[in-house]
């Protein structure tokens, strides 16, 4: 049987890590049944590579600043990236969020800088895809504040309560290479047990590498796979799991039909 079309939500192509066979990666891709990959930026130096990946490849493309890089960031860059939104359109504001996890970032000025892209992403109607570690609660809060009410929280590693909150919010749940893990409870927990409706698939290559491929550089070929490890998490077919999940990611970031 032929593996359903899928959509990788969050993969970083324009990585240096692919700089060496990005082709044969997108043909892999391509290979595996992989409909659509989408492209967030992390910083303003690597949106011309991000956009690249829309030109080349057909990625969509989001564009935002990642708050691991507050330090590099500066009040100007907000103005570029308005700039970019206007111009380049954009599917969604990412990647973008709260990381409290990573120790010596500055919890204020990220947060700062997270509130004035939520409001970018108000004010240009768009989704927004987010970067959450250690901060769900405080992403929420952010969310509520400026009404944003449509995108993703990538790596989704909460309480089923939160969980909850984003999905009441309007956003979808991402899920990767880490549930394919055994010792990953709460990961397999969600993705099993949280509506389908609600559930989206990512990557996040060349990061999050599932199980076969630990330590080693992940890739979006990978998701066909993830996938089917999923399916049979919550016993359901391939196919079932592939038509919804692609609806799920349509929906929150507005894609066509391909």
């Amino acid at each position: 049987m032929p593996i359903p079309m899928l959509i990788d939500t969050h993969c970083h192509l324009d990585a240096p890590e692919f700089d060496t066979d990005r082709d044969e990666v997108v043909v892999r891709a391509r290979e595996a049944q992989i409909s659509q990959i989408i492209v967030p930026a992390i910083s303003l130096p690597t949106f011309a590579g991000t956009l690249a990946m829309r030109n080349r490849y057909g990625c969509p493309v989001a564009l935002g600043l990642h708050p691991i890089y507050e330090r590099t960031h500066r009040e100007e860059h907000l103005l570029t990236l308005r700039d970019a939104i206007a111009n380049e359109k954009p599917i969604a504001v990412g990647e973008i969020g709260l990381d409290f996890f990573v120790a010596g970032l500055d919890t204020q000025r990220q947060t700062d800088i997270f509130a004035a892209q939520l409001k970018l992403a108000r004010d240009f109607d768009l989704p927004v895809l987010l970067h959450v570690r250690k901060s769900q609660d405080q992403v929420l809060k952010q969310l509520r504040r400026f009404g944003v009410r449509r995108g993703i929280a990538h790596a989704f590693n909460g309480s089923p309560q939160q969980a909850a909150a984003y999905i009441e919010q309007g956003f979808k749940l991402g899920f990767g290479g880490s549930l394919t893990f055994e010792r990953a409870l709460n990961i397999r927990r969600l993705a099993t047990d949280l509506p389908l409706e609600s559930i989206v698939l990512e990557t996040d290559a060349p990061d999050i590498s599932p199980s076969w491929a630990y330590k080693q550089r992940n890739e979006p070929a990978y998701l066909s796979r993830i996938a089917t490890e999923l399916a049979e998490l919550r016993g359901i077919s391939l196919t079932k799991l592939a038509a919804q999940t692609s609806t799920n990611a349509r929906e929150a970031l507005n894609l066509p039909l391909r």
